[in-house]
């Protein structure tokens, strides 16, 4: 079970709103206890994928020590990641199945013509064979909970061309 607050949902879907067509990643920290995740904290990160940003989202190593530092200094876990499908369903694609890691939970939001739509959460399997669904629990927002700072984790520098 994934027990997420109301805001951090709704900044979720506000991220796949801002960047649509294009994808929208981001980190989700909190605890996790006897195998049930609550999501205390979003944190959007620029989505670093060069090519086919429309289908492919791309955290840059980084990103991701950011997240774990970020994580550590208010006391939770990095417990995954969220990002968005512009004009798909919300469920993981065969592109996202290759390229999870099985402790990790993933959100989905769905994004179709600019409007949020469905949100999912998934769990890869050890075996990495499949992704099962997680149920979601919305829940009000945790008194420890941390708003991000403005600019969210930050992106790795582009390379110019």
């Amino acid at each position: 079970m994934i027990r997420i607050g109301e805001d951090a949902l709704q900044q979720i879907r506000d991220h796949g709103v801002r960047t649509y067509p294009e994808e929208c990643c981001g980190v989700m920290l909190g605890r996790e206890v006897d195998g049930n995740r609550t999501i205390d904290a979003v944190y959007p990160v620029d989505n670093v994928q060069e090519v086919n940003r429309k289908r492919r989202f791309l955290v840059s190593p980084a990103q991701y020590l950011e997240a774990e530092r970020t994580a550590a200094e208010r006391g939770m876990d990095l417990l995954g990641f969220y990002h968005s499908h512009p004009d798909h369903p919300a469920a993981p694609s065969q592109y996202d199945t290759e390229h999870a890691l099985p402790w990790f939970t993933y959100v989905i939001v769905s994004v179709r013509e600019g409007k949020a739509d469905d949100l999912t959460a998934w769990a890869l399997r050890e075996n990495r064979d499949r992704f099962e669904q997680a149920s979601v629990v919305v829940s009000a927002p945790a008194a420890h909970a941390t708003q991000p700072h403005a600019t969210g984790i930050p992106a790795k520098p582009r390379k110019e061309l």
